[in-house]
C-alpha cells in the first residue's frame, strides 16, 4: 500500500470537491453518519472560506481514500478540523498521516487555536483523537427542520442590520459574554461575508434581538441567536427562528439548521417548541 499525502488551500476544484463527496458518501453508507458537513465539503469550494485540505491518495489506483479538513470559520486564526478515512482503510496510518500533515499545515497558516470535531458515535473517532493527544472539551448538538412560509409576527420588525452597533454589542454580552472587541469582530464578519447576513429585531422601537444566517446549498444555517434580557420570555427568539424559517423559504433552501451546546437546554428547548429536531452530535476535542 502506497499511500501520497497532499495539501491544497481552499477554494478546492470541482474534480477534488466530487472526490471528496464520494468519500464521504461512502463513510455516511458504512457508519450511518453523514459526513459531508463536518467535513466543510459546502465551503471547501468558496473563495470566502479560509482552511485547507489534507489529501491522502492510494497511488496504484489513484484513489482518495483520507482526508482532514481545517477551517477557520470566523477568521481569528483559531481553525476547526475533522477527518474521514474510507472504511477499507482504516487502522491502516492513513489517519495518523493526515492528523500529522494537518498540524504542519496548522503551524505554517499561523493558526492560533484549534479544535478537532468527532462525529457521536463515529467508528474509532474518539479513540482515535484520544490517541493523538486531544482530551474533550464540549458538544454541539446540530437541529435541524424545514424551511417554510410562517405568519410572522406584526409587532417585532426584522431587518438587515442597518449600524445599531452599540445595542447589538450590549446584547452579545449578556448573551456571550463577549468583548467589545470580540461583539465588534463578530459583527464585521457577519456584515462583510458573502451569504451572510446579520438581522436585528425591533419592538417598540429598541433593538430587542439579534440573527444571523448563512445560506449553504439548500441549507440555511441559523447563528448568533440572542435576545435583549430586558425582553426574554417575550417570544422574541421564537420571532427570530420563524422569521429565520421562512426567510430561508424565500431563499429556496430546503432545511434550517443550527447548532446549540447539549449543556443548554433552555434554548434546545426553545428550538424544539420551534419545531427544531436533533439531526446528530458533535464532540470537540482540544489539544493537550
Amino acid at each position: 500500500m502506497n499511500i501520497s499525502v497532499i495539501t491544497v488551500s481552499f477554494p478546492l476544484d470541482r474534480e477534488t470537491l466530487n472526490e471528496l463527496k464520494i468519500l464521504c458518501e461512502e463513510a455516511t453508507l458504512n457508519d450511518y453518519r453523514v459526513y459531508e458537513t463536518i467535513m466543510n465539503i459546502p465551503l471547501a469550494g468558496s473563495f470566502d472560506s479560509k482552511g485547507f485540505m489534507v489529501l491522502a491518495y492510494e497511488d496504484d489506483n489513484d484513489e482518495l481514500v483520507g482526508a482532514a479538513s481545517a477551517i477557520d470559520l470566523i477568521g481569528l486564526h483559531t481553525y476547526e478540523w475533522s477527518l474521514v478515512v474510507t472504511p477499507a482503510y482504516r487502522q491502516k496510518g492513513v489517519g495518523t498521516a493526515l492528523v500529522n500533515v494537518l498540524q504542519a499545515g496548522l503551524q505554517d497558516r499561523g493558526a492560533e487555536g484549534q479544535l478537532a470535531v468527532v462525529i457521536d458515535g463515529s467508528p474509532f473517532g474518539h479513540r482515535f483523537i484520544e490517541q493523538c493527544g486531544y482530551s474533550y472539551s464540549f458538544s454541539e448538538a446540530t437541529l435541524e427542520t424545514k424551511a417554510e412560509s410562517v405568519e410572522l409576527r406584526n409587532d417585532i420588525h426584522i431587518a438587515p442590520f442597518a449600524g445599531e452597533q452599540t445595542e447589538l454589542i450590549a446584547i452579545y454580552s449578556e448573551a456571550f459574554g463577549d468583548l467589545p472587541s470580540e461583539s465588534e469582530e463578530l459583527i464585521a464578519f457577519n456584515t462583510s461575508t458573502n451569504g451572510r447576513k446579520l438581522w436585528i429585531a425591533h419592538k417598540d422601537g429598541q433593538v430587542v434581538g439579534t440573527v444571523a444566517t448563512v445560506k449553504e446549498n439548500e441549507i440555511q444555517w441559523v447563528t448568533a441567536l440572542a435576545v435583549h434580557p430586558q425582553y426574554q420570555r417575550q417570544g422574541i427568539g421564537t420571532a427570530l427562528l420563524s422569521f429565520s424559517k421562512d426567510y430561508a423559504s424565500k431563499q429556496s433552501a430546503k432545511f434550517v439548521m443550527l447548532d446549540v451546546e447539549i449543556e443548554n437546554r433552555k434554548a434546545i428547548s426553545i428550538y424544539e417548541k420551534a419545531g427544531f429536531m436533533k439531526a446528530q452530535q458533535l464532540d470537540y476535542y482540544v489539544k493537550n
